[in-house]
């Protein structure tokens, strides 16, 4: 229902309007809560947030360290073009 009257009065310039876009981004919220296995699978993402930014965390520190090994291992060699 919030398409059709966002499709009828796009041409004009009213502000509620974009509310009525934004109500368009719950729709596959609602499809999560009418399907059990779709909101098991999301359940489960959730749940496992805390240990993928703790994997990320450690990704980070290993970055920096190569990162500092590599500014030392090259400090100055590409200072010039030839």
């Amino acid at each position: 229902m919030a398409s059709v009257v966002d499709m009828s009065l796009s041409s004009y310039k009213i502000g509620f309007v974009k509310i009525l876009r934004a109500l368009r981004v719950l729709r596959p919220l609602r499809m999560i809560a009418h399907n059990p296995e779709l909101k098991m699978i999301i359940n489960a993402l959730l749940d496992s947030m805390g240990s993928i930014m703790n994997v990320l965390i450690v990704i980070a520190v290993v970055y920096l360290i190569f990162a500092i090994i590599g500014v030392n291992l090259f400090a100055g060699r590409f200072f010039y073009c030839s």
